[in-house]
């Protein structure tokens, strides 16, 4: 990860996946949500990481019996060992949380790994397990039986759809309480700056409601009086 990627991820540490999905729809991109994904426990602090891959397609049985798992180029278990150190597993599992995309043993390997989340559009087996560790983790609902039941694992760190949303290699994932945001990588340095902004508008607007304000004019921000005691009450804040 180069120093610029570090710095956007740090920033967008401090972003809530609602302000992204605003600066986003603002460009034209209205599609970067993960449809029906949540998070396994609530109140973790927000994920944040570039997009390492993995895509499963409908199992074949005579290619994926139970003994496919004792090849060490087991693609599932190759995306576990590579993922890297602060990026994301994130998984297409075609939307089909009846069979397992990981249990708690693989996902416990990439937290000790230093990934810095998963997220699937299917589900985990252990889901209660999971949830307690230390690793921000998403996924549609539990799954009992393994993956190889409806799954098969087929490519590794290429282009994938998960829940509706083109994710490549690279691009950086939020996720907080809400679900998760996808934010193409050539944009992303430019979505945290203006994030930042956004984020410290929200504040004084919040400021501003709870001392019984009126939005009319305050939010979306239109009144120039408004406007210009916007800017006087940045100059006491710190981006």
């Amino acid at each position: 990860m180069d120093y610029n990627t570090h710095s956007t991820i740090g920033k967008l540490k401090g972003v809530s996946t609602a302000t992204i999905a605003t600066c986003l729809f603002k460009k034209g991109l209205k599609k970067q949500f993960i449809q029906d994904v949540k998070p396994l426990k609530m109140g973790k602090p927000t994920m944040v990481g570039e997009a390492y891959t993995l895509r499963y397609i409908p199992a074949r049985e005579d290619l994926n019996p139970i003994e496919v798992f004792k090849d060490p180029k087991h693609l599932q278990r190759v995306a576990v060992e590579k993922c890297p150190e602060g990026a994301i597993l994130v998984i297409d599992s075609r939307k089909d949380a009846r069979a397992a995309s990981a249990g708690s043993i693989l996902v416990t390997r990439l937290m000790v790994r230093g990934v810095a989340g998963i997220v699937t559009d299917g589900g985990f087996r252990d889901s209660a397990e999971i949830a307690e560790l230390d690793l921000p983790s998403y996924h549609n609902r539990p799954s009992a039986p393994t993956n190889l039941t409806l799954h098969q694992a087929i490519a590794i760190n290429e282009p994938i759809g998960c829940g509706d949303v083109a994710v490549f290699p690279g691009d950086i994932l939020v996720g907080d309480d809400d679900g998760v945001m996808v934010i193409p990588a050539r944009i992303a340095a430019e979505v945290a700056d203006e994030c930042l902004q956004m984020t410290l508008f929200e504040e004084y607007v919040m400021e501003e409601v709870k001392s019984g304000k009126s939005i009319i004019g305050l939010y979306p921000l239109v009144d120039e009086k408004i406007r210009l005691a916007f800017e006087n009450w940045k100059e006491t804040r710190t981006v």
